[in-house]
């Protein structure tokens, strides 16, 4: 499917090639007979938008969006296993599927990076690559919500992927959920997330209260990604 690989493209960090190949993104996503026509033409606004600015702003401003805290993060499995070490053993896994269908990685990148992800499934048949979406729809959701509630432009690639899944997540209770959450991309949250704290075990209990409850607030600012189980569609 071109169309995920296109997204794919405009998901991945702003390089030049793509303000030298955007008419050529313009024309495809025009052909397209997977889109709705509304879709095909927010993606080409996107693209519009995005190329008219500085690529040096452009290239910022993704840092800042997608690299700096957790709630944002392309990486999928971010989102579900944290840091858990099931983690470990899902990128192996999906690694091994990769392999399966040819796609050998010859990038920095991890393996559940979704620009990464989105160019796996364009190789395949377009209901796999569609059943790909709907295993990781929970996920589009979150980042969907997070994305919108920054007012960032990126929003809307992943509200065209959520309608290419044809999902029934409903994005409206998604957005409630994620309301009161703390920005975790604030100085202050990078640093109590970055600060390494020691923790004192086996201490008289008025120490060990004391000492908790200090990392508790330390860390009260800061959101922790909402974990998803995305085999059911569910939290954990």
């Amino acid at each position: 499917m071109k169309e995920l690989m296109i997204i794919s493209r405009l998901l991945e960090y702003p390089d030049t090639a793509l303000w030298q190949h955007q008419q050529e993104v313009h024309e495809a996503l025009a052909d397209s007979d997977v889109l709705a026509e509304e879709d095909a033409q927010a993606l080409c606004v996107f693209l519009r938008d995005l190329t008219q600015r500085d690529i040096l702003d452009v290239q910022a401003a993704y840092s800042e969006l997608f690299d700096r805290g957790r709630a944002t993060s392309l990486l999928l499995f971010e989102h579900v296993h944290g840091e858990s070490r099931d983690r470990g053993q899902a990128m192996v896994d999906l690694m091994a599927q990769y392999a399966q269908h040819g796609l050998e990685l010859d990038s920095r990148e991890l393996p559940d990076h979704l620009p990464l992800y989105l160019e796996y499934l364009a190789q395949l048949p377009r209901e796999e690559a569609l059943g790909g979406l709907q295993d990781v729809a929970p996920i589009l959701a979150l980042l969907s919500a997070r994305l919108q509630q920054r007012e960032s432009r990126y929003a809307v690639l992943f509200d065209v992927m959520l309608k290419l899944a044809s999902t029934e997540i409903d994005g409206q209770k998604v957005a409630e959920k994620i309301a009161d959450e703390a920005r975790d991309d604030t100085p202050q949250a990078l640093d109590a997330v970055w600060e390494e704290e020691q923790v004192k075990f086996f201490a008289d209990q008025g120490c060990a209260e004391s000492d908790i409850t200090a990392h508790q607030r330390r860390f009260a600012g800061a959101v922790a990604p909402q974990y998803l189980n995305i085999s059911t569609g569910g939290e954990r």
